[in-house]
């Protein structure tokens, strides 16, 4: 089999570059995932054309995703988002939930979309896996601000995902897609309480010794967990975001405060080093440019769904935080819980091919799911510091 590995270092070298050009841009820097989708859109099919998405690339960019919402998942943290960060989200996110498909609605009666399902679904979401390298990159994440910000994207993206099981999929499969759902919650459940206990000493001894040396044995166990979850959603017809999600939690439980310390920079080199920048440059490299720019409706409604993410996701998560944070945080976090990408691209996918979104529909919410990604960061950090 002929493996196109030009393609393959172009993406490198672009991932490489994206640190040195993020460094070069006036302050306030741009989040580097921002960075690493604009070089996808110049050097790739959008713009230049000068490489494009082999299977290979898109295989490193897929497991890229994977390592992505595992990290999110892994960096969670139950104890810190429970109590007040989590209700606050799960309140505002049922909020959201209304305003998205009650505006949706309106606008499929409106004829501006097909199908108000998709729509709604897309908007509801909120790119958690985006937003954990950010926020580290800032020093936010270990604030109290953080936690909240974790709650939020954690339901923002696990929110969708059940409905993505239950709505957008065919009449036949969704009572079937309801059942597996909860048979990995229950899974996934069982595996979170027995895995603090379940701890062979042997294995524990081999981690231990392999922690500094080449066996590695920890990040190797972390690696085959995301693979075998991710394969285990996908066998049963779920997205692999959930499967990614819960291993990172899944491992995180396991290893314990002081070995996810050790265990973290490891896991971080891996994904932040490897994966995760392919990832963000081939999401640039398949942006459809020409269905936003080539013509007005797609222009127009990219407007229109980065205006309703802020509407339907923001404004409930302001309002509602007016007791837990201060003005300039209750905006950040605003502005945080709006940004979507990853879901978004999922939702609009399954809807071109199920023939309930146009086009220039799909490449509108992408358009503003990226646009969320590159501009709504860099104002909640601007709102940030303006306080300090």
């Amino acid at each position: 089999m002929h493996i196109d590995l030009a393609a393959l270092v172009t993406i490198t070298a672009l991932a490489a570059a994206a640190p040195i050009v993020a460094d070069l841009v006036p302050r306030p820097t741009p989040p580097l995932v921002v960075v690493e989708i604009f070089l996808g859109i110049i050097v790739g099919p959008p713009l230049l054309g000068l490489t494009h998405v082999t299977p290979l690339a898109d295989l490193l960019s897929q497991f890229g995703l994977a390592f992505l919402f595992f990290l999110a998942g892994f960096e969670l943290e139950p104890e810190r988002v429970r109590g007040l960060p989590a209700r606050l989200a799960v309140t505002t996110w049922l909020i959201s939930l209304a305003l998205a498909f009650g505006l949706a609605a309106g606008l499929e009666a409106a004829g501006v979309i097909v199908n108000y399902l998709f729509v709604g679904c897309a908007l509801t979401t909120t790119a958690l896996g985006t937003l954990t390298p950010i926020l580290r990159d800032t020093g936010e994440l270990e604030e109290e601000f953080g936690a909240f910000v974790m709650a939020s994207g954690a339901v923002g993206e696990l929110g969708p995902i059940v409905l993505i099981a239950l709505l957008l999929t065919s009449a036949t499969n969704r009572g079937v897609s309801a059942i597996l759902l909860v048979l990995f919650a229950l899974l996934a459940v069982l595996a979170a309480i027995a895995a603090p206990h379940v701890r062979p000493h042997r294995i524990v001894v081999v981690i231990e010794r392999t922690m500094e040396a080449t066996g590695q044995l920890a990040v190797r166990l972390s690696v085959f967990v995301l693979a075998a979850l991710v394969y285990l959603t996908s066998r049963l017809g779920l997205d692999l975001v959930l499967g990614a999600f819960s291993a990172g939690m899944l491992v995180s439980i396991a290893a314990g405060p002081e070995s996810r310390r050790l265990l973290q920079p490891k896991l971080d080199a891996v994904a932040f080093g490897v994966f995760v920048p392919i990832f963000f440059v081939v999401t640039g490299m398949r942006f459809d440019l020409h269905a936003v720019v080539g013509e007005a409706a797609g222009i127009e409604k990219l407007v229109l769904f980065l205006g309703l993410m802020l509407v339907v996701r923001g404004l409930p998560t302001y309002v509602l935080s007016h007791r837990a944070l201060p003005g300039p945080d209750r905006r950040a976090l605003a502005l945080y819980a709006s940004t979507g990408l990853p879901l978004i691209v999922a939702v609009t996918t399954l809807g071109v091919a199920a023939g309930q979104m146009r086009a220039s529909t799909a490449a509108g919410l992408v358009g503003a799911g990226m646009v969320s990604v590159l501009v709504y960061p860099v104002v909640a950090g601007t709102v940030r510091r303006a306080q300090l």
